[in-house]
């Protein structure tokens, strides 16, 4: 064979190479992806951060992805998996998935995207220099619960007795139930937490809900979305959640860090860690936009009037 006729067959058999193929022989980083639930729109957003950056799946870096689906319970062993295939970095959205990556790994660079008071739940030692093997941005979802409290007060002024629903086997809970407990000692509100735990935990707790009258419920943002919001309309009370998620799926109301900023921004996380910076030397991002979101047809469904003022403050409004 004519070595124009080698060289033009080679070009084909190249040619025909899966991408991602080509991208791991040519020795391309990869990234390991751990989530707790659903991939949009983390998914979306973080590759447009990669994007923007110079990285493309398939070409110049790897993605593994890995998603617990929910289930709290699986997200060990997907850990596993990825330190398993030797991935380059981790990138865990949500407080569980960076614990249960932390714990599979203390060599692999963890980037949170995000974790709520990564300072309190033990993630890092401090905001300014993490130590470790953990680095990335932070929700600020703890001290947002205390700031839900406030917005309960703006829309229902007469609430006296507000639920916190929380999760036991979270060690965000913490931080996040001794937010809602000073906020509801300075507006004189009494905050009594339930924890969820068992299929049918959302269905007890909102019995003895009813049973006690209470006037609001609060909802941990890494808890499942569909049976508290189902419930809180079915006993017609306002729920809010640190979660721009939980709106969207019918719950009252959320005010969180923008997602979309936290997103994006582990991507710049990931490109500075691949050019040599170590986690323990990154500081952990806070947040610096937030956003409130309401839901109109919610409110009208459990037959509450949103205040004005309240609704042009909004940034988004469902209807």
């Amino acid at each position: 064979m004519k070595r124009r006729e080698f060289m033009a067959a080679l070009a084909g058999v190249a040619a025909a190479w899966p991408l991602a193929t080509w991208a791991q022989q040519a020795g391309a980083p990869r990234i390991g992806v751990l989530l707790v639930g659903n991939r949009e729109p983390f998914w979306s957003l973080f590759r447009e951060g990669l994007r923007e950056l110079g990285y493309v799946e398939g070409q110049n870096v790897l993605i593994e992805f890995r998603s617990g689906e929910g289930k709290l319970q699986a997200l060990p062993n997907l850990a596993a998996e990825l330190v398993g295939l030797k991935v380059d970095i981790i990138v865990a959205s949500e407080t569980p998935a960076v614990q249960a990556a932390k714990q599979a790994t203390k060599d692999i660079p963890i980037i949170m995207s995000p974790s709520g008071d990564p300072v309190g739940t033990g993630l890092i030692d401090s905001l300014a220099r993490p130590g470790g093997n953990v680095t990335g941005l932070s929700a600020a979802t703890a001290e947002l619960a205390g700031k839900s409290l406030e917005l309960l007060r703006e829309i229902s002024p007469s609430a006296r007795r507000v639920a916190a629903l929380a999760d036991p086997k979270n060690s965000f809970t913490k931080p996040f139930l001794a937010q809602i407990g000073l906020a509801a000692e300075r507006l004189g509100i009494e905050a009594k937490p339930y924890m969820i735990e068992g299929a049918d935990g959302f269905d007890r707790a909102f019995a003895e809900i009813a049973a006690r009258q209470v006037d609001a419920v609060i909802v941990q943002p890494t808890l499942p979305r569909k049976a508290p919001v189902e419930l809180a309309i079915q006993h017609r009370l306002p729920a809010i959640s640190g979660n721009r998620a939980f709106a969207d799926a019918g719950g009252l109301l959320s005010y969180a860090a923008s997602l979309a900023d936290r997103y994006r921004g582990s991507a710049v996380y990931v490109d500075k860690i691949l050019r040599g910076s170590r986690p323990a030397d990154l500081p952990v991002q806070q947040p610096t936009r937030f956003e409130l979101v309401i839901n109109l047809k919610t409110a009208k469904t459990i037959g509450l009037t949103i205040p004005p003022a309240l609704l042009a403050r909004a940034d988004d409004v469902i209807e």
